[in-house]
């Protein structure tokens, strides 16, 4: 019904910048909340930043400051913008939506996942 497809992932220096972008496709009638976790090798996935249709943003602590979201609701696209990034900052990230569906029904949809590394 409906698809994610990220990408932007990489590996980056300690201080460096990335930036992930994450399409929505498929029968969507309007995109709700979008955002963004993150997976570290064992540990548990964990919020980044969310965005509503609104544009209210939230952001966990250990992000404010040195990452942004942004969406291009003409694109279904989600961004995450990663400034000073830090070795701590390495995992694997996700996006997730919100999405009304053309059949009035919503869903919640994750994306597969882009890895980001931060090392020198």
């Amino acid at each position: 019904q409906v698809q994610l497809v990220e990408s932007g992932g990489g590996l980056v220096q300690p201080g460096g910048s990335l930036r992930l972008s994450c399409a929505a496709s498929g029968s969507i009638f309007r995109i709700e909340a979008m955002g963004w976790y993150r997976q570290a090798p064992g540990e548990q996935r964990e919020l980044v930043a969310t965005i509503t249709s609104g544009t209210a943003t939230n952001f966990a602590d250990s992000v404010k400051g040195r990452f942004t979201i942004s969406r291009d609701n003409a694109k279904n696209t989600v961004y995450l913008q990663m400034n000073s990034l830090k070795p701590e900052d390495t995992a694997v990230y996700y996006c997730k939506t919100r999405v009304l569906l053309t059949t009035r029904a919503y869903v919640e949809v994750w994306g597969q996942g882009t890895l980001v590394t931060v090392s020198s």
